[in-house]
């Protein structure tokens, strides 16, 4: 397990925050947006993982609103989510988790009703509508379907079970490692409950609840349903889809997104689902050659925005973006300083080369 350094582990989540160990994640530019009225400059931190299906729909809506936001990169892969001081400040251990200045929100659907309820200023782009315009219930009803959809059963489904999936984007070696991890997290958390006696209920508790998801995802019955509702939601989506073609001019030069002409939270869900199930290696059985083509134009259009591009990147950057961060920062906590730039050095040369093989192993069968 990764341990902090032993101020982070001390206590309260105030003391992670004032000694200012939020970092910038290289992936997003923070934008200059309008000063809000506070009596001191009000400060917005965003604990996260970069992978993280929930933590990407936040950061992609920060990042559409123009908001300026401190990150911090909670690396799951490191069991970080697991170590008392995030726990502390998320007794669920999950990412992602706002922190602004004192109010913490640690669900990713409250978290973007909080983003826009209260950054609807001159400056920062809204992304649900009045309430009682005529957009306001679609983009409602779009963004709840989109929401219903279990992504994680997807995500462990497809990593245990890599046959449901089409040019699946993980590598081979991710089953047998995820599930010894799987194995491992288990007898980690009833470890962490014994050394933590005040998080004893926290642990207790997220280890029943890992228990009873990963029983379900590990279920190819239940894993069918899944698709099978995924099926029935990208038919409505196409549906409406194609009603925004039939309403665009065709000389018209805006672009028609999933609930008009402009990208709202319901974009921002569909979006961040489309790049997940390329990833996965579902996208070939839902759309492309001939199929749900409305569905297919959309994802292209979306790959061409700015912010998207910041966030999440092309979907060949995810293994990259995710073995790095983990690289360095074993190095940079367990190595002694004589030899830790050399290692440091090897470790991130040996995992970029790593990920450089496969992607030319991924780049020459595409051809």
């Amino acid at each position: 397990m990764a341990t902090e350094n032993s101020s982070e582990s001390q206590d309260e989540k105030e003391i992670l925050i004032n000694k200012g160990a939020v970092q910038e994640t290289p992936q997003q530019e923070s934008t200059s947006v309008a000063e809000i009225t506070n009596p001191k400059p009000s400060k917005l931190m965003l604990y996260h993982w970069t992978q993280s299906f929930s933590s990407q729909k936040v950061r992609l809506a920060i990042a559409e609103k123009g908001l300026r936001c401190e990150e911090y990169d909670v690396s799951l892969p490191l069991s970080e989510h697991n170590e008392p001081w995030f726990m502390r400040l998320n007794p669920a251990g999950e990412v992602p988790v706002l922190v602004h200045d004192d109010t913490v929100i640690t669900d990713h659907v409250q978290i973007l009703d909080y983003l826009e309820q209260n950054f609807r200023h001159e400056g920062s782009i809204n992304l649900i509508p009045e309430e009682g315009s005529m957009y306001y219930l679609r983009v409602h009803h779009y963004r709840e379907l989109l929401d219903s959809l279990q992504m994680d059963a997807y995500t462990h489904g497809c990593i245990l079970h890599p046959e449901i999936t089409v040019d699946s984007h993980i590598p081979a070696y991710a089953t047998a490692r995820i599930r010894a991890q799987i194995g491992n997290t288990e007898s980690e958390l009833k470890k962490l409950a014994e050394e933590n006696p005040e998080l004893k209920d926290a642990y207790m508790a997220k280890t029943r609840r890992l228990k009873h998801k990963l029983l379900d995802h590990d279920n190819m019955k239940y894993l069918k349903k899944m698709l099978d509702e995924l099926e029935k939601v990208l038919d409505q989506v196409e549906t409406e889809l194609q009603r925004r073609a039939e309403e665009t001019p065709e000389e018209s030069s805006s672009e028609s997104w999933l609930c008009g002409e402009f990208f709202s939270m319901a974009d921002v869900s569909l979006a961040v689902t489309l790049h997940r199930l390329t990833f996965l290696g579902l996208s070939r059985r839902y759309w492309g050659n001939g199929k749900r083509v409305h569905l297919e134009a959309y994802y292209e259009r979306v790959l061409g925005r700015p912010s998207f591009r910041r966030v999440l990147g092309h979907v060949n950057n995810i293994l990259i973006s995710a073995v790095l961060p983990a690289a360095f920062r074993v190095a940079k906590q367990h190595v002694p300083a004589f030899i830790g730039t050399a290692l440091l050095v090897g470790v991130l040369g040996g995992a970029t080369y790593l990920a450089f093989l496969y992607l030319r192993n991924r780049l020459s069968l595409a051809r």
